[in-house]
């Protein structure tokens, strides 16, 4: 059976289409549960008594036959059953027959969600999930797809944003949408009562995950460390940092460093420095001692070397996709760091 898109999924429970069988797998955790809500709610849709009628599993533990039994039994007071299917990746050799039977004869009033991060479709079980399952992949979304799913989640929240603050929210809290989800909502509570956020806010409020480890990274490039440099690149990229996105954090970490070393050699104080570059409070002291370590003439190179890498990447200059990408930055880190 085709996997379906998430909006394909969307359409179908709109339409109020509910299957017996569903495969939901992917790293995106949270837009994966919410899917797997709405199945659920639209199949118990009008049920009385929606506790006896929904479980959960999970397969770690062997409770494969469980599992089964509940999908199998007969809906009290209501048209259909949900079970909920987690850890079935690694099961006994008879756990996995007796699942890949009923999967392949299911009972016509339960639904079962099988729920996976990750989906080892050479396994046999696995393969016999995605021919007979209403499937459904949950990719980390890319930083556009991101920006604009919290754009959407702004309108539900009854709020608006600036583009530039929309994008500093995607760059510091992304690739997981749980996490742009909470900062979010942590910044329309802020952004009351007129409900519009801006650049300020984000600065003051949205966790820095991303851009600590990137200003760590311009830390290390300053002081010559390409072993750190490596490792603390290596990181940010494992975590999901899109390559360009990453690019452009590194960029503005060296304009900043430059804007306030010309500052600080024409004399002016840490205030003026800190009102020219915006800077959160808990970071300042940390900025000015690398700042006051660099060299002028060395962080214009720089700059200039990372709007070359920038260009490369989006061209795909000595190699396209995520492995080309990756080749790209680590040939900038220690050309930067040497």
């Amino acid at each position: 059976m085709p996997t379906l898109t998430r909006e394909e999924l969307k359409g179908e429970l709109k339409a109020g289409k509910v299957g017996p069988l569903y495969l939901l797998f992917g790293p995106e955790d949270y837009l994966r549960d919410a899917a797997a809500r709405v199945i659920a709610d639209t199949a118990l849709k009008e049920t009385p008594l929606r506790e006896f009628n929904e479980s959960s599993f999970s397969l770690s533990g062997g409770d494969v036959q469980h599992a089964i039994a509940a999908a199998e039994q007969m809906p009290m007071m209501g048209g259909r059953r949900v079970v909920r299917v987690t850890d079935f990746g690694r099961l006994r050799e008879a756990d996995e027959e007796a699942l890949g039977r009923y999967v392949t004869r299911p009972a016509e009033t339960s639904t079962v969600i099988f729920v996976a991060d990750n989906l080892d479709k050479r396994l046999k079980l696995n393969k016999t999930l995605l021919e007979v399952c209403r499937s459904v992949e949950f990719a980390e979304l890319k930083d556009a797809e991101l920006a604009g799913w919290a754009r959407d989640q702004l309108k539900r929240l009854g709020a608006q944003a600036e583009e530039r603050a929309l994008r500093q929210v995607v760059a510091l809290a992304g690739p997981s949408v749980r996490r742009v989800a909470t900062e979010l909502e942590k910044l329309v509570t802020a952004a009351l009562p007129d409900g519009r956020v801006t650049t300020e806010l984000v600065d003051e409020l949205v966790g820095r995950s991303r851009e600590l480890s990137n200003f760590e990274l311009s830390d290390h490039l300053i002081a010559r460390d390409r072993r750190r440099a490596l490792e603390t690149l290596r990181k940010l990229l494992d975590d999901g940092a899109e390559p360009v996105m990453l690019l452009g954090l590194l960029a503005s970490n060296f304009h900043r460093l430059a804007l306030a070393k010309e500052l600080m050699s024409r004399g002016a104080p840490e205030q003026e420095v800190f009102r020219v570059v915006n800077m959160p409070f808990s970071q300042r002291k940390e900025f000015l001692a690398t700042a006051r370590r660099a060299d002028a003439d060395e962080l214009a190179r720089r700059i200039s070397r990372i709007a070359a890498a920038d260009l490369a990447i989006k061209t795909s200059l000595g190699g396209g996709g995520e492995r080309g990408s990756r080749l790209q930055l680590e040939m900038l880190v220690c050309e930067l760091s040497a």
